[in-house]
């Protein structure tokens, strides 16, 4: 099947041609039908299936007849998180391009001036994390009334951040004749109950069983002793192999991520981090210096795991087994993408049994555990300039004597001047002892005149006996 078979538009066929696609994934060849017909679609896939083309697609041929209006977009993608925003809004400008349609993105981190403008204009397509789209709509900058078609993307993240709430009201804002699109890698009850309140008669559309794992993509559980120090060195030597071309390695903490780039840059691995705290210009700037090649080692929180399409992603590493088995799907999901083969690995230490349990019980699979791990890298200069500070005492270089000072009386005056100074955590006591010198600098020094009394003379004391 070709996706001149799916009734897309020649512009649209012409665009995807562009891009060096020929043949339709499976989620794409039974979503897009379905959703030119204008059906409420639940579509359930493993994560880099190609969801995003599913309702891209489809929508930008919906959409190209019409007219916007000010304040008032004509369709909504709900997204989880900025990146997979900036993603999807990507994917509009690559495949819209030979149609004239108006984009619009509404995330946080950035300013809210040039957002509030697109949206004067009118857009045709408004993509949106939840958190900024219903601050813009409580501060009347925006209608959500002529809005004829939402995608919900990334459900089951949507749940895990807890944006359910935000999506409940969002959803009793548009018009009740709508058409609804959902996409989630797993369906949980949550998600379920969401579906069966806001979509009507929805097509159900399953690619692959709920929750389970790439199958080009090989898994090794990598047992380790637990200290924070040797799973670094373990990552390190599974870094080192030749067939380790880029990576992404998954840490459970913010200052984890941190922590671990620091360490991996210290060895001279080229790598950088992605996580919550990070601004998002500077998050993008970092996706993107992976994206180029300028790192190949990108260390990151969930904040990565969902919807991230960057192509050739050789390997995965999770440096901390993820709490929420879901998280381990979408995670390992970021290689193997599009066809391709990956590698995962999963650092496994005493206290990640239960979750590693979870894991296997959600993807219905037990996970291969590497018997021996490869043979440690050559050691950094760096080590060896370690080596040379701390070699032994009797291999280091003596220094040259030095001839002494002849000693020189010390004066009260200089012993003073030559006192070293005390830092600030000892002034209560530096105070008492410059208490002393003052008492004697005030001392009367000047000479006895009076025969060892130094105040006035007692009339007594000049009467002289006469004989």
């Amino acid at each position: 099947m070709s996706f001149a078979d799916l009734g897309l538009s020649d512009e649209l066929l012409r665009a995807v041609g562009d891009t060096g696609y020929t043949e339709p994934t499976p989620i794409q060849a039974s979503a897009i039908p379905p959703v030119l017909m204008m059906r409420d679609i639940i579509g359930i896939a493993q994560t880099g299936t190609g969801k995003t083309a599913s309702f891209v697609l489809p929508m930008i041929d919906i959409l190209a007849h019409g007219r916007s209006r000010a304040r008032m977009p004509r369709s909504l993608i709900l997204e989880p998180t900025r990146e997979l925003a900036a993603q999807v809004a990507e994917n509009f400008e690559k495949y819209g391009k030979y149609h004239k349609l108006s984009m619009a993105l509404l995330i946080g981190g950035v300013q809210m001036g040039d957002q509030v403008k697109a949206l004067e204009k009118g857009v045709d397509v408004l993509i949106a994390t939840p958190g900024r789209l219903m601050d813009l709509f409580q501060r009347g900058k925006i209608l959500l009334t002529g809005c004829s078609m939402l995608v919900i993307d990334e459900a089951d993240r949507m749940l895990d951040m807890g944006f359910i709430p935000d999506i409940e009201e969002i959803c009793t804002k548009l018009p009740a004749q709508r058409q609804t699109l959902l996409f989630s890698a797993t369906m949980p009850p949550p998600i379920k109950k969401l579906a069966d309140r806001f979509l009507s008669n929805p097509k159900t559309i399953e690619v692959a069983r709920p929750a389970s794992t790439n199958i080009n993509i090989t898994q090794w559980l990598v047992p380790t002793k637990g200290p924070a120090f040797e799973k670094r060195e373990t990552l390190r030597r599974l870094l080192s192999q030749e067939e380790v071309r880029t990576a992404i390695v998954f840490c459970n903490r913010k200052t984890t991520v941190r922590e671990l780039n620091k360490s991996l840059k210290s060895h001279g691995l080229a790598s950088g981090e992605i996580h919550g705290d990070m601004e998002q210009p500077q998050r993008l700037a970092e996706l993107e210096r992976f994206k180029k090649g300028d790192i190949n080692i990108l260390v990151a929180s969930d904040v990565a795991a969902r919807g991230l399409d960057i192509k050739g992603v050789s390997h995965v590493f999770n440096f901390d087994a993820p709490w929420h088995p879901d998280d381990y799907v979408h995670r390992i999901g970021r290689t193997g993408r599009g066809g391709a083969t990956g590698v995962a690995y999963t650092l496994v230490g005493p206290d990640d049994a239960e979750n590693i349990e979870n894991i296997e019980k959600l993807t219905g699979q037990t996970i291969a555990r590497l018997d021996a791990l490869p043979d440690a890298p050559a050691r950094e200069e760096r080590g060896s300039r370690r080596r040379e500070r701390t070699r032994p005492a009797a291999e280091a270089p003596r220094p040259e004597p030095v001839a002494a000072e002849p000693r020189r009386e010390r004066t009260p005056e200089r012993k003073r001047r030559d006192e070293p100074r005390r830092d600030a955590g000892s002034r209560h006591d530096d105070r008492r002892r410059d208490e002393a010198p003052r008492y004697r600098d005030d001392r009367d020094d000047t000479p006895d005149t009076n025969g060892g009394w130094n105040g006035p003379v007692p009339d007594f004391l000049s009467v002289k006996l006469t004989s």
